[in-house]
């Protein structure tokens, strides 16, 4: 087993560094079409009910497997020769990201609502399609070993993209107009630009198989007398929409890992809902709640995401899982000494770091195992139909968490949350005891 020294040392690894900017360039977009958005459609004096249907814009990152095959399967002209399939996509995303941002700097809500909901889309859409390459090239680009610290590398960078554009753009809208904010805010999308053309192209050799496969369907469709246009068509969608799926079922327990996927974050997300009217209701002002919620958080989370990117390098994916499902529970557990404790400020640190350390641990490992599930024949379709199971399990399965708010007490609802996780690590254990994880191996030269 490896040293914690060891397994640590991999973030100084160039390919992990370059996937810390790239988590910048992940995590910067969103707040820009969400709580960022808010603030300067409030202050441009857009009613409440439009601003609440400006939510309807981040439809594109939950549907976003949908044109994940078109990225996965087809060259970009020119670029891919040029620069290779991941990183021309990406360059390609980041540039229509960039001028959707600047097209949104360009327009004024308070006049024409529609026109700044229009390109916000437009933004969602970009940073989706960046979104499905970013998550493709770190699996492709590290390996099975590696992924922990990948994982740890892009919490970091998205966390760091979000405060930028969060609170940084806050600040900044201080000293300029919002139309100059997010032209400063598209600027900053260069970072992944840039970033992008110091990588180098992961191995594509399974890539190349896939398209081989492609290739001698499509010579057995031209055989049997299709029209060339449609026997085309038909190889092109069996292999980049029909065979991730077969090939995802094609492993054992594909049902109960499934099943896993959307309940490991469950607890966690019933939690998160109900964490803002939590606060409000123990007394908390709003400045407290953003300093030690979310500017205070954001570090322990951070720390949290780097722990458990080491843990999984040191102990393994599977046992990091267990390990850090057990201590988020512990986290969502501290909320109910909070609800005992009432508003204390001391308390509301230890809660914040308990919770968003585990927290952190937690999403680590849970990212390098959605990446140790995926194979590389169909990388970018599988990851984001997976990624799009967690993000289904965070919006339909935690809609209750409300209504089980209003007939319990704090105190009662925060325990009904740690047991909401305790479903998906029954499940884990099963995995671990009819799938046991191989030990970790120490690498030559590590």
């Amino acid at each position: 087993m490896k040293s914690w020294f060891e397994a640590a040392r991999v973030y100084a690894d160039r390919r992990v560094v370059i996937i810390l900017f790239l988590g910048f360039s992940s995590g910067l977009p969103l707040l820009l079409v969400f709580s960022t958005l808010s603030v300067w459609l409030k202050i441009e004096g857009v009613s409440l009910t439009a601003i609440g249907l400006f939510s309807l814009v981040r439809t594109p990152y939950t549907f976003k497997f949908l044109w994940a095959p078109v990225i996965d399967r087809l060259p970009v002209p020119i670029l891919t020769g040029l620069l290779g399939r991941r990183r021309s996509w990406a360059l390609v995303a980041q540039a229509a990201l960039m001028a959707a941002i600047f097209a949104m700097a360009s327009t004024n809500p308070a006049d024409n609502p529609g026109m700044t909901a229009l390109f916000a889309m437009l933004v969602a859409f970009t940073s989706a399609s960046q979104d499905i390459v970013i998550d493709a090239y770190r699996v492709e680009v590290l390996e099975d070993d590696e992924q922990g610290a990948g994982a740890g590398a892009i919490v970091l960078g998205y966390r760091a993209g979000m405060l930028s554009a969060g609170a940084g753009a806050l600040w900044l809208a201080a000293l300029f107009t919002w139309n100059q904010v997010y032209l400063i805010m598209g600027a900053l999308v260069a970072v992944g630009m840039v970033t992008i053309l110091c990588a180098r192209e992961p191995d594509t050799g399974a890539s190349l198989a896939s398209a081989e496969a492609e290739q001698q369907r499509l010579a057995a469709h031209l055989a049997s007398g299709t029209a060339p246009w449609l026997a085309r068509t038909l190889a092109w969608f069996y292999e980049g929409v029909i065979a991730p799926f077969r090939d995802f079922m094609s492993h054992s327990g594909w049902a109960a890992v499934l099943a896993f996927i959307a309940l490991y974050k469950l607890g966690e997300s019933y939690l998160g809902v109900m964490a803002g009217p939590f606060y409000i209701a123990m007394g908390f002002s709003t400045v407290e709640i953003a300093n030690i919620t979310k500017a205070f958080g954001l570090g322990a989370i951070i720390v949290g995401g780097l722990i458990g990117g080491i843990m999984v390098n040191r102990v393994g994916i599977m046992r990091s899982l267990m390990i850090c499902g057990f201590l988020q529970i512990v986290g969502t557990l501290m909320f109910v000494v909070q609800a005992k404790v009432g508003h204390s400020v001391p308390m509301l640190m230890a809660t914040i770091t308990a919770e968003n350390v585990t927290s952190g641990m937690a999403t680590s490992a849970f990212v390098a195992y959605l990446s140790s599930l995926c194979n590389q024949a169909y990388t970018a379709t599988q990851y984001a139909l997976l990624s799009s199971l967690t993000a289904f399990s965070r919006d339909v399965l935690s809609a209750t968490a409300g209504w089980v708010a209003d007939q319990v007490a704090w105190s009662g609802f925060f325990l009904i949350s740690a047991a909401a996780a305790v479903p998906g690590l029954i499940v884990l254990m099963w995995l671990m005891k009819k799938y046991p994880p191989p030990e970790p191996a120490l690498r030559p030269g590590l």
